[in-house]
Parts: structure tokens; sequence; C-alpha cells
């Protein structure tokens, strides 16, 4: 290989490796629960855990539906457009609404991970993730 060579590939793999430098790292979505609401016509409940590794940041995205947050291990970042940001610890909770456009979500720590639970009353069989341009 000549030394011309060996610069653009040096080059070429500083460039990918920069560009995955600053991607988050994606949460992990577990679906864990989803009951029919025989009492409320049309609506279920859904019941996920989401694991945020170290850095992870949720896209801006909505649910369409309630949402109510249980944070069980680490620290999460919470908020909504036209609300304040909240940190979140280890037994902490969180509400979004049907209208509300979730602008924050992400694990306040570079370092360590965090996991919280997230219980829905949704209309049956909706997205129940839906990103926001």
């Amino acid at each position: 290989m000549t030394q011309v060579n060996f610069k653009h590939l040096l080059l070429a793999c500083c460039v990918l490796l920069a560009q995955h430098a600053g991607a988050a790292p994606e949460a992990v979505v577990k679906s864990l629960l989803t009951k029919d609401m025989p009492d409320i016509p049309g609506k279920e409940v859904l019941m996920i855990s989401v694991d945020y590794p170290p850095g992870a940041v949720d896209p801006v995205h909505r649910h369409d539906a309630h949402a109510f947050v249980y944070v069980l291990e680490g620290t999460i970042v919470m908020g909504v457009k036209g609300g304040k940001e909240v940190t979140l610890t280890k037994g902490q909770t969180f509400y979004e609404g049907p209208t509300d456009i979730h602008t924050v979500g992400r694990n306040a720590s570079s370092t360590k991970p965090a996991r919280f639970i997230v219980t829905m009353v949704k209309d049956k069989g909706a997205e129940f993730f839906i990103p926001v341009k």
C-alpha cells in the first residue's frame, strides 16, 4: 500500500468514527402487557419497559395516549412541549397527556443505564410511538 492510499484510508476511518461518535445509543423498548379495557370501549392499556443505555436520547415524539412513567433505575430527563424539563430518579413519576409532544427524553447519565416502565391508556390497536418532525 502506498503512503497516499494509507492516508486516504486513515482519513476515511476517522470520518466514519466521527459520524458514529455523535450518534446517541437508542433506547431498548419491550412490550410487557396489552389489555383491553371493556368498560372503556375502544381503549386498551399498554405497558412497556424502556432501557436507556448511558447517553441514550429519544427523538421528538408523541403517544396519543395517557402515559404514566415510573423510574426503576438511574436518572432520566423528561419534558413536553410548553412544559419544564424534569429530572427523575428511582421511584419518581412523570405524566404525558394524549396531545402532548414529548420534546425531551434522555438518560441523564453518560456512564450509567436507566430503566423505567410506561403504562399507557390508548386507542385499541393504535401505534404507541409517533415521531414528530
